[in-house]
């Protein structure tokens, strides 16, 4: 049986979410994430010793985030209002955004408006979250055949490696990923990059098609397709955080 309990952390006059996890485990860890801390627990622990771990912790987790604050600053999510205009690439969307008493959500395109209808039966973190994901869909869903395009023409140009299948995901832990299988997942998060980062993006999961790892050979493959490579890669390490839905 897994228990789970919430309170905040406040350091440096920031706070902290925090998730406890009470679970059937044998050690005791903690990670500082991007939207809350997370400490588990192993649920057989007296309430002494739970209580013990859990102080030694967040502990841990005061003086992490006290010795580089700006690694772990927390990430805000975007909220989203009826009315407000996204501005994604050279292309500008309307959000039309009606709640119904329902218990799904969903949004289509129509022009360069973006019809939603969200359950409002949701509460306003979740609501939030809906929109997020249904708009990074419905975008990502008229965009994919330019990526297809692009990738098509970087794999001719440098690569000549079969592919099966590629994709925008709402991904917001990696930028892209190639599978055993062939198939490119591309981040949604890129539709708000430039277009030469997007490509250093395809650039490396192309490789991957050759070099599965991240071996000398891997970057000599990705630097001749793109020989300045690093800029874009300095880009995402310092503006990637703005690219979100």
């Amino acid at each position: 049986m897994r228990e789970r309990t919430k309170f905040v952390l406040e350091v440096n006059g920031m706070k902290y979410p925090v998730k406890i996890h009470y679970e059937k485990r044998n050690d005791c860890i903690a990670s500082i994430r991007k939207r809350s801390i997370n400490i588990r627990i192993p649920s057989y622990l007296s309430e002494e010793e739970k209580h013990k771990q859990l102080t030694k912790l967040k502990q841990w987790a005061i003086e992490k985030i006290k010795e580089d604050p700006e690694r772990f600053k927390l990430e805000s999510r975007r909220e989203y209002i009826d009315g407000d205009i996204i501005t994604v690439g050279s292309e500008e969307y309307v959000l039309n955004i009606v709640f119904r008493d329902k218990r799904g959500s969903s949004a289509r395109i129509e022009g360069s408006d973006i019809q939603f209808i969200i359950s409002s039966n949701l509460s306003k973190e979740d609501r939030n979250r809906h929109i997020s994901t249904l708009l990074s869909r419905c975008i990502a869903q008229k965009r994919v055949p330019d990526l297809r395009k692009r990738i098509d023409e970087l794999n001719s140009n440098h690569f000549n490696k079969p592919i099966n299948k590629i994709f925008f995901k709402h991904n917001k832990t990696n930028w892209g990923s190639c599978s055993n299988m062939g198939n490119i997942n591309i981040s949604t998060r890129l539709l708000f990059a430039p277009d030469d980062v997007l490509d250093y993006v395809c650039v490396h999961e192309l490789a991957h098609l050759i070099e599965r790892n991240h071996s000398k050979d891997f970057w000599n493959l990705v630097e001749k397709a793109m020989p300045d490579y690093k800029e874009k890669v300095k880009w995402l390490k310092e503006n990637g955080n703005t690219c979100k839905f």
